[in-house]
């Protein structure tokens, strides 16, 4: 009997928990304050969050990871045990950590610990290590399938237990952004802004242009790239059933500084891949499909990293989004009439017609994409919707002032 695999899916805010939820997430990871490596680039929750974040995970029958996997310095010990407490009570799920100090208090509080990637565990000895204080281990992303299936048999023929007494889980990145250090590991945007890359504060030097300069002659050396240092994103979603296959326990999807469009468009892609793996219905012309939606929304070109053991040197291209799709803001929510289940919204910017896309960001909907037929706009039937319009139309879940309306359009890449 196969076992079943996890669906670890990112939320950088509570839209983005309740995509995951949508879309059939088994978990998700989420960071507070400012010990997490999404500090800079994430909205992020308060520890006051932690409650509400467990209590709307465990009611969707989801486990709720905690990241607190930048390096600890002694002022921030402090702050740790606030948040390790809060943690303690609010029962989340796990830890995740790089950090001993992080490692040796979360076993004296007794909360289950993940050990995160940035403790780049490369080998079967290494995991074995790890295994007397944490329960999963996230394997370095440098890492080929072989690797990977070597160590998941090590621990099977040595029977490597966890601290709960179980085997221990290997945990893989199967999506999303990578970093061109090993195991995210970076100083260049500490050295080049003092801003470290390893507190949650990297700026991302290497997604800018360079050029390689002689300092001697001031002669440019000729590349055929000006984005040398930055790689494209993480895609496996065409080898998912490889890495099945290698005896991974979790598969994780990047993206906490994301939107929820991302998060439930990424997770219900591999949910259903996963579950067609597990049906015997994974398919060629479903990877195509697969691979077409996931265009849609924020990427830097895929490749499948390490896994197969290709050669290096997939770089993005040029700067930003390679999505087939983009969100244009039209406005914020306003009302709601539950009776009839409609939501109105405010049209702050833009305009709307009959037969766009409109995408709908909120912590009650998560994330809801639909094409309009017709418009409701101030009242009555319309073509058009411009600024200072209200328009209504039906919605399942309540619509809330920080719900936000966005147009999507095709985007055209030379």
């Amino acid at each position: 009997m196969k076992k079943k695999v996890e669906l670890l899916a990112p939320a950088g805010t509570f839209d983005c928990i309740q995509a995951a939820i949508n879309a059939g997430a088994d978990a998700i990871y989420f960071g507070v304050e400012q010990l997490n490596m999404r500090t800079r680039s994430s909205e992020g929750f308060t520890i006051e969050d932690i409650k509400e974040v467990a209590r709307l995970c465990h009611a969707n029958n989801i486990k709720a990871y905690l990241t607190l996997n930048t390096v600890m310095y002694d002022h921030d010990l402090q702050l740790l045990r606030v948040i390790l407490n809060e943690v303690k009570q609010q029962n989340i799920d796990a830890v995740i950590a790089a950090d001993f100090a992080v490692m040796q208090l979360c076993r004296e509080l007794n909360i289950p610990l993940h050990v995160s990637t940035q403790a780049n565990v490369s080998n079967s000895e290494a995991v074995q290590f790890f295994a007397t204080m944490s329960d999963v281990v996230v394997l370095a992303r440098e890492l080929t399938l072989q690797q990977m299936k070597a160590i998941t048999r090590d621990i099977e023929r040595k029977n490597i237990l966890g601290v709960s007494g179980e085997l221990l889980k290997i945990e893989v990145f199967v999506h999303g952004a990578l970093c061109m250090a090993v195991s995210g590991k970076c100083y260049l945007s500490l050295h080049a802004q003092n801003a470290s890359a390893n507190r949650g504060a990297c700026v991302q030097t290497c997604r800018c242009p360079y050029k390689i300069t002689d300092a001697e002659t001031g002669e440019e050396l000729l590349i055929d790239n000006e984005y040398i240092l930055s790689a494209k994103d993480l895609c496996t979603i065409g080898v998912i059933d490889q890495l099945i296959d290698a005896g991974v326990d979790v598969l994780k999807i990047e993206g906490r500084s994301k939107g929820a469009e991302y998060v439930q468009t990424v997770t219900q892609c591999y949910r259903e891949a996963i579950d067609a793996v597990a049906e015997g219905t994974y398919t060629q012309e479903k990877i195509a499909a697969w691979e077409q939606h996931l265009a849609t929304v924020y990427n830097r070109g895929f490749w499948e990293g390490y896994y197969l053991g290709y050669p290096t040197g997939e770089w993005t291209r040029k700067p930003g989004s390679a999505a087939t799709e983009k969100k244009i803001y039209l406005g914020k929510g306003s009302k709601y009439y539950p009776r009839i289940r409609v939501g109105e919204f405010n049209i702050e910017t833009g305009s709307l017609k009959a037969g766009d896309t409109i995408l709908i960001t909120g912590r009650r909907h998560g994330a809801i994409k639909e094409q309009l037929h017709t418009l409701t706009v101030n009242g009555n039937a319309a073509t058009v919707a411009g600024r200072g319009d209200k328009l209504t139309l039906p919605v399942a879940t309540p619509v809330l002032p920080t719900d936000k309306l966005y147009k999507i359009v095709e985007e055209v890449h030379a």
